[in-house]
């Protein structure tokens, strides 16, 4: 590991079952012996998430999310392994060892830290440089929108000076060299020397749901461009994966949370007691920051701009809420054009009666699509009702589906036979719908379709982590090298080391990888299922078949990739092909 030794590792792990750490985040209930829940990792209705102890791994068969303890907690608390070995340490009173880093992981680790604390002392200095002269006009700018002291102060509001070096010449004086400062995304060096990337700008801290500031946003003062400009991505900011005010909004007694497009927005409902508001960072509202907002809050109410451009935002995040399994609303913000104008016009209480109000996400984009047709041309209205008819079959459950058909039918007045009929019609056409398409970057997105020989090679590694007497048929027939995929290899040389000092460990495996996608692969061979088969005597014959199916599909690679002119090499396969034909008659027993 970069960090530290394999068995602390490995101690870590195996004191925190991963079954008590799953139970605080997700509801579990026994099916003989796994756990099955709701995936915290997508929508479903009809739990596929798995917990297994004797694996101490999870998996989920809707999506393919998957790992151990400590991926679950990088996936769901959005930690680095170091973070999340760190936490699972101290859950168990384990005291990690300061120094136990190799040089390299060392000096990346002392970078992330680094990194950390010269944000900190940035937004002192902004902080700082907005209570005096020379933040003057950013105070005057804040206090303009109506920003009392004390929200500043919450929020850590600052301003940078009006030359363009500032902030680089206090941060050389901290100590900070410019091979470092490089890396920030504060200032820019060159051979001119060094120049801060914000000046003449109102500063907005960026902080993680910890409270730590990993990056910045700034408003130009006066007419320059952008109006806007947010830090670049850094090793310890991801536009993605953080959400502007969350650290504070992730405390919230109340039920939803507020989603806001800008900064004001988000300080503006703060101030008028809306502590649940939050806003994506200058970037589209991804599945990334649905899944962080899922940690925190079944519900989210979308509070855009009434403009085009607030509306189309809407429509885009829309989907990608349902994705994550949470439920949108749409509040209306008309006449006014954002929540920060609403609540300056016409207060708290007001704003909070359109929250009571906030409309069902459906029906808001159902609304909307009516815009593109005229609805007193006959063939304009058909139209608008077939593509109505279409979206209704998204929801795949009868009851549901019955019940927008009639909320729909109601409003527009078609009728609910009428409008369930054309359903149905178009359910006819093209068969009921299986969900959404899967989003981009989703773990549906990335799952990918497999051939036979793909599944038969994973089947092989489920079976010998769970049937002690089919790893013991396996290895007599099948080595580490005959997996033709490079990862099913690997992990296939990692079970027979551990088979040969004594314990099989799946879970270990999963951390010999600190990338996410890869452990989430992992976990994943360990769950390969195999349709309709219930006595023993059909999971031996399909053992059997698998055995002799994998060792083919490794002789005749081996045969494809043969020198011309290794003769010998070529008469050994020969007679490993004639052995292995002979297994199709062997008799095997796992009982």
């Amino acid at each position: 590991m970069a960090y530290y030794s394999d068995e602390l590792v490995e101690e870590v792990r195996s004191r925190n079952d991963i079954v008590d750490v799953i139970s605080g985040y997700v509801r579990l209930q026994k099916k003989g012996s796994t756990y099955f829940g709701l995936c915290p990792f997508h929508n479903e209705k009809t739990g596929s998430f798995s917990v297994t102890p004797n694996k101490q791994m999870y998996y989920c068969f809707g999506c393919g999310a998957g790992g151990n303890v400590f991926t679950f907690l990088m996936q769901y608390e959005n930690f680095t392994f170091p973070e999340a070995l760190g936490a699972l340490a101290e859950r168990v009173g384990i005291e990690l060892p300061k120094e136990e880093a190799t040089p390299q992981a060392k000096r990346e680790a002392d970078k992330r830290q680094r990194l950390l604390e010269i944000n900190k002392a940035a937004a002192k200095y902004y902080y700082v440089m907005l209570r005096s002269d020379r933040g003057k006009r950013a105070y005057e700018y804040f206090h303009g929108r109506s920003l009392s002291d004390a929200t500043m102060q919450k929020f850590g509001l600052g301003a940078t000076d009006q030359y363009s070096n500032g902030l680089y010449q206090y941060l050389r004086q901290q100590g900070y060299e410019d091979s470092i400062l490089k890396e920030t995304g504060l200032v820019t060096i060159d051979e001119r020397g060094g120049r801060d990337k914000f000046w003449n700008r109102a500063m907005f801290p960026i902080m993680d749901v910890r409270g730590k500031v990993i990056g910045f946003g700034g408003r130009v003062m006066g007419d320059g461009e952008p109006k806007y400009l947010n830090s670049p991505e850094t090793k310890i900011f991801d536009k993605s994966r953080n959400l502007y005010g969350l650290n504070l909004a992730r405390v919230s007694k109340r039920p939803q949370i507020l989603l806001c497009e800008g900064y004001m927005d988000v300080i503006a409902l703060h101030q008028a007691g809306f502590d649940n508001a939050v806003a994506s960072l200058g970037t589209a509202f991804t599945i990334g920051h649905a899944n962080l907002l899922k940690r925190y809050t079944s519900e989210v109410y979308l509070t855009f701009d009434s403009d085009g451009a607030g509306i189309k935002a809407a429509l885009r995040a829309i989907p990608i809420l349902k994705e994550a399994g949470l439920t949108a609303r749409v509040i209306n913000m008309k006449p006014h054009k954002d929540p920060d104008e609403f609540i300056k016009a016409l207060g708290a209480e007001a704003y909070q009666k359109r929250i009571d109000e906030a409309e069902n996400s459906f029906l808001f984009e159902i609304r909307i699509l009516e815009q593109n047709y005229d609805m007193k041309d006959p063939e304009g209205k058909t139209a608008f009702y077939n593509e109505t008819a279409k979206k209704l079959l998204g929801f795949t459950e009868e009851m549901e589906r019955n019940n927008y058909i009639e909320a729909v039918a109601e409003k527009y007045q078609i009728g609910f036979e009428n409008l369930r009929r054309l359903v149905n019609h178009f359910g006819a056409m093209g068969g009921i719908v299986k969900g959404r398409e899967p989003l981009k970057g989703s773990f549906k997105e990335k799952k990918k379709k497999e051939d036979g020989m793909r599944q038969s090679q994973k089947l092989l590694l489920t079976w010998m982590i769970e049937n002690e007497k089919a790893f013991e048929i396996i290895r007599q027939y099948i080595s580490p090298e005959d997996f033709t995929e490079e990862l099913f290899r690997r992990t296939a040389r990692i079970l027979y080391q551990q088979k040969k000092h004594g314990e099989i460990k799946a879970a270990d495996i999963i951390s010999t990888s600190e990338d996410e996608e890869e452990a989430r692969e992992i976990a994943e061979l360990f769950h390969a299922k195999l349709n309709e088969i219930e006595t023993n005597a059909e999971k031996e014959k399909a053992l059997k078949e698998t055995i002799v199916r994998v060792k083919q599909n490794s002789l005749d690679y081996r045969f494809k990739h043969l020198s011309p002119d290794d003769s010998e090499k070529g008469n050994q396969l020969l007679a490993e092909k004639l052995e292995n034909e002979k297994l199709k008659n062997l008799h095997i027993s796992i009982d």
